[in-house]
């Protein structure tokens, strides 16, 4: 398996991957693959960070991070990652989490001082992401008094959050209306909803 930098021949079969990891996961479809397009042309975006599992000529796994925001303001050192995509058919087989120790390495030798995210803290953990409350970190609109153990930090330098508390937010490009994701889904072959349900985010 190779990982590489995504380039712009990818892009499309990086998002129908994307697609393919999260439909259905989290909500009736998803839209992390409209995310993932509209990322790119952010100024938060990390180019270099943007990294495809390749396998026999065919993508099967991606990462992309962003620079945070700390009240408003575009981070220089802290960045986020996600989407994290895998095709379902390839998920358990530890791309995932290549994709993440590769890429976290990286972020460390490009002088990126801390990495948050959002997710489920008892696969996180395994990278060291601990609750970003305990550096008194907190997530935008979440109160801070909540400790919101789905997002978590990761410190690249030691100490670095404990002086750089705050309230953060990722990228307003993660942030997709329902109506042009309805017009990006027509690019892609027609996939069936599942019923929603308790719990869809």
């Amino acid at each position: 398996m190779n990982i590489r930098p995504e380039t712009e021949k990818d892009y499309f079969e990086n998002e129908n991957l994307t697609r393919e990891a999260f439909w259905d996961v989290y909500r009736p479809g998803c839209s992390e693959h409209l995310v993932l397009h509209d990322l790119r042309s952010s100024a938060a975006f990390i180019k270099e960070l943007d990294l495809v599992a390749e396998e026999n000529g065919k993508l099967v796994g991606n990462i992309a991070y962003a620079k945070m925001y700390r009240d408003g303001v575009m981070c220089d050192d802290i960045i986020g990652f996600g989407p994290v995509s895998v095709l379902p058919e390839m998920q358990k087989k530890g791309i995932g989490s290549k994709l993440i120790n590769e890429s976290l390495q990286m972020a460390k030798e490009m002088g990126f001082k801390a990495v948050m995210i959002t997710g489920n803290p008892d696969y996180y953990s395994k990278f060291g992401f601990v609750s970003a409350s305990s550096f008194d970190v907190h997530l935008s609109g979440v109160p801070v008094e909540d400790e919101a153990p789905f997002f978590m930090a990761l410190e690249l330098e030691k100490g670095f959050l404990s002086a750089h508390s705050g309230v953060y937010d990722f990228d307003g490009k993660y942030n997709v209306s329902d109506t042009e994701l309805e017009e990006f889904e027509k690019l892609f072959p027609p996939k069936i909803k599942r019923e929603p349900r308790e719990g869809d985010l």
